[in-house]
This record gives structure tokens, C-alpha cells and sequence, in this order.
């Protein structure tokens, strides 16, 4: 497959094979890596056009491997190749699906080593339940694995808070410093800590906040019709926890370009990799719309 790319002001986007490419990038130069690769539906999927169905758009990519172990084995020489290129502290985000994170998880725990896995994010949809006469997956789970076993969490970052509870705040949050802040004060191990109401808590490892419809709808800005396209809410807040304002972030099957054009909006540097023509195109356009946008007049 021939090989092409082009620049943006904050990153590179490349059209091929991500197994191609990975050797050529900078080594030990990511923080975070996010991987939404082809959840081994066993169908091909296809892109909206306009507000028409997607089962009668342009066809974005095969989604058939001849089952879980032809799968593993696209999967498993990407993976190793994303290995060397995640920094001391880098993370790895791997997106998937109940059909085959369960497999995918012991392929990772081979390559970076039980240790390494640091946790996982249920995410919900919202889309509700689809399968009628018995239990409907209503989640998807993203795996978490750093190398080194330390990744870079940025916990007190406002997307990764949500308030206390009503009740909490009445019971728990009754005194208030020189600025009026109202805060608790919890002895834990015999040291002491300040928690502030206005902060709220970190937020757990479910995520139901982050509506898929958001990027799957029409009605809304931010769709293009892609198929499996994520939130970019979603996005961001991965982006905000696992990096910095100098990080690098790359996608190497970054289908639409959510995860890229998300970092490049939040100053990231990053690279984004797709060998689909249809996700090529729209990833595209969407960093040159963003890119424009910017632009001073």
C-alpha cells in the first residue's frame, strides 16, 4: 500500500497501514496512545452520506477477520510495534467491544506484561438495549496498560470531576476556609486531607456520560457519518487525563479522526493513521476545517 500524509500545524495524518508506518515515528515520544481498532463484527461497515442510512452508504471498512484468532493476529504485530513508541510515562488506550476485548485482554497482558495493565473504563453509550429474549451489552470497555507502570494522570482535571452528591454536601462539607470555600477534612493513614465542595470528586472508571449520539446523529454538528464514530467528549476527556499541553498523541487506526482532531483543539501535538480511503478523507477535511477555523483573520 502506498503511503502518503499530510501536515497540519499541530500534527501529521498518514494514509496506509499503521504497521507500516509505526516504525518510522520518533521512539519513546508518546504519552498517550488511543486505539479504536475493528471490533470483529464479522460484517463490513459503511459510511453515512448526508442524512441517509448507513447500510446503503459508501463502504468504510471490512470488519471480518474469519474469526476472534484471525483478528489477534492483525492486532498483535500493531500492538508490539506501538510498544517502543510510548514514553516513560505513556499510556495505552485499547477500545473494544464485549467480542473481543476479553481475548485482546490476554494478548496485552502478554506483550506489556500483567503489570502493566493499569485498568479499564466502561463506557455507556446510551444507546439502549438492542437484542430481544436475552442479555443486550449495553457497554463497551477500554483497556488501560503503561509500560513502565506509571502513566501520566492529570486526576484533578475538571473533565475528570463530577459534583458530590446533594446529601454529601450537606453532611460532609460544613466548614469553610479564609475565602469562604466550603471543605471537609479526612484522616486517612494518619494524614490528613482537605477536600473542597467547589472541586467535586474524581470521577470513577463507568463513564454514562458521554452519549454516543452526540457523533452518530445527523441533527448534531459533529457527526460525519462515519461509522463507530466516538464523541469527541469522550475523546477529550481521555485526551485531558493521559496528556499534556506538550504531549503527543497518536491514533494509528484513528478512523474519522475524532481522537486527533480532539488533541489538536486541545494544543496536543499529534499523528493520526488510517488506511481506509473513506476515513482518510474525513479525518482530512475535519483537521483542515479545524485548522481553518483557527486561522487569524
Amino acid at each position: 500500500m502506498k503511503t502518503t500524509s499530510v501536515r497540519f500545524p499541530r500534527g501529521n495524518l498518514y494514509f496506509g497501514d499503521c504497521l507500516e508506518i509505526l516504525p518510522n515515528l520518533p521512539r519513546a515520544h508518546f504519552d498517550l496512545v488511543y486505539v479504536d481498532p475493528p471490533f470483529n463484527s464479522g460484517r463490513p461497515r459503511a459510511a453515512r452520506v448526508g442524512r441517509g442510512e448507513r447500510a446503503r452508504g459508501t463502504a468504510a471498512y471490512r470488519d471480518n477477520w474469519g474469526g476472534i484468532d484471525g483478528f489477534l493476529q492483525m492486532l498483535e504485530p500493531r500492538v508490539e510495534r506501538i510498544v517502543p513508541l510510548l514514553s516513560k510515562v505513556g499510556s495505552l488506550w485499547v477500545h473494544l467491544d464485549h467480542r473481543a476485548v476479553h481475548d485482546t485482554k490476554v494478548l496485552l497482558d502478554r506483550v506489556f506484561g500483567k503489570a502493566a495493565y493499569l485498568g479499564e473504563v466502561i463506557w455507556v453509550p446510551g444507546n439502549g438495549s438492542r437484542r430481544r429474549g436475552t442479555l443486550s451489552v449495553t457497554h463497551q470497555t477500554i483497556l488501560i496498560y503503561a509500560p513502565s507502570g506509571t502513566m501520566l494522570w492529570n486526576g484533578k482535571d475538571p473533565a475528570l470531576r463530577e459534583p458530590y452528591a446533594a446529601t454529601s454536601l450537606k453532611m460532609h462539607f460544613a466548614e469553610k476556609d479564609e475565602s469562604g470555600r466550603a471543605y471537609r477534612e479526612r484522616v486517612i493513614a494518619g494524614k490528613r486531607y482537605r477536600y473542597y465542595a467547589d472541586t467535586g470528586r474524581q470521577i470513577g472508571s463507568v463513564w454514562t456520560d458521554c452519549p454516543a449520539m452526540r457523533a452518530n446523529t445527523p441533527l448534531i454538528g459533529e457527526t460525519t457519518g462515519y461509522p463507530t464514530q466516538k464523541p469527541e467528549k469522550l475523546l477529550e476527556r481521555i485526551v485531558r487525563a493521559a496528556s499534556n499541553q506538550d504531549s503527543a498523541v497518536l491514533d494509528p487506526m484513528c478512523g474519522s479522526g475524532t481522537s486527533v482532531a480532539v488533541a489538536a483543539r486541545l494544543g496536543r501535538r499529534f499523528v493520526g493513521i488510517d488506511q481506509g480511503e473513506v476515513a482518510f478523507g474525513i479525518a482530512r477535511d475535519r483537521l483542515s476545517a479545524s485548522t481553518r477555523a483557527k486561522a487569524p483573520e
